[in-house]
Order: C-alpha cells, then structure tokens, then sequence
C-alpha cells in the first residue's frame, strides 16, 4: 500500500516543486493532511522549503516544497573518480586535507572542545561522525562515508581522512576499522591524544 507520503514524494519527484494546495488538489487529498506530511517530510529532511510566493489577489504567500538537492544526484563521485585517476600520484592527500578543513583548527580549544567541533565540521561534510571517550584515547566514529560511489578505486580517501582529522584536531588519528570491509557499519579512528 503506497503511504499519503509516499505519494507526495512521488509527486514532487514528477514537478520538481509545489506547494501544498498544489499538492492536495492534484493527489485529492486535503490540504491540512498535505501540510501535516510536509511539515513531518522537512523536519526529516527528506523535503525542504524552496521559497515563499506571493498567491494572486489576497491571502498568505505560501511555501514551495521540493526534494533536497542531494536527493537530485549529481555526478561527483564519477567526476572525483576520474580526477583522482587522472592525477595519479601526484595528488597529495595531505593537501586534499588542508583544503576540506579550510580555515578549521581547532588545535587552540581543550580536547572536548576540539571533538566537538571536528564532529561538527564534519557532519556538514556528510561524514555523520560522532565521537566517544576509550580506555585508551577518544575515538572519531564516521557512520557514512562520503566517498562509498569511489572508495574501493581510491582507498588513499581513507588516508585522507586521517589528514583532515589531523588538521581539525592537531593530532594523529589511526584508521582502525573501515565501513563493511570487516562488517563494520562505521570507519573508526583512533586519537592519539
């Protein structure tokens, strides 16, 4: 059985953008279950609020709903695949790293503080990192990688990975696990604090 979301999903899968009235009156649904779903869709992200038009005549403007663009596609991985390929050796992983950590260092803050803000940076990089305390050191935990479509060709990413920890944090991070190579769900890092 196809859910009232589900359908909405589809529908904006077909016109890019609509908004709620829209959307009610081509699946004849009414609008107050239409905003319900929408506003449960964007809260989880898998809709956002494109913009705000002004309707014709009086009334409120109202919100145009569409996919995210990372629920588009694109074709990076293909494009980063190909790039990587076409450099060689001769693309440096620690230079890679210094550009994704941008003017992020947090080597000044305490250790929590560091963690926390490397997670953060991160997430917005789509790692969906976390971090924990061990026995023997805190751990970065990445539950997605951003580089699954390429990884198996260019298994230096993960040295790469290591960098970028290095330049947020300001210390050595050791891979220890790998995402599925060993039927880990996560990569995870070993500080060396």
């Amino acid at each position: 059985m196809v859910t009232a979301r589900q359908k909405v999903l589809t529908h904006l899968t077909k016109t890019r953008a609509a908004s709620a009235r829209e959307i009610a009156r081509a699946l004849k649904m009414s609008p107050a279950t239409v905003r319900h779903h929408l506003r449960i869709m964007v809260t989880d992200g898998r809709l956002e609020t494109s913009f705000v038009r002004r309707r014709d005549g009086r009334g409120r403007p109202e919100k145009v709903f569409s996919l995210p663009r990372a629920a588009l596609g694109d074709n990076l991985s293909a494009l980063s695949a190909a790039v990587l390929a076409e450099a060689g050796t001769t693309v440096r992983m620690e230079a890679l790293a210094q550009r994704l950590a941008g003017e992020a260092n947090f080597a000044s803050h305490p250790i929590a503080k560091r963690l926390n803000l490397a997670v953060e940076k991160l997430n917005h990089m789509n790692y969906h990192a976390r971090w924990e305390a061990g026995s023997q050191g805190p751990r970065l935990i990445f539950g997605h990688c951003p580089y699954a479509g390429i990884i198996e060709k260019h298994p230096e990413l993960c040295k790469m990975d290591e960098e970028l920890l290095r330049e947020l944090i300001g210390d050595d991070a050791t891979q220890i696990f790998k995402i599925g190579k060993d039927g880990s769900a996560s990569c995870i890092f070993a500080l060396g604090m």
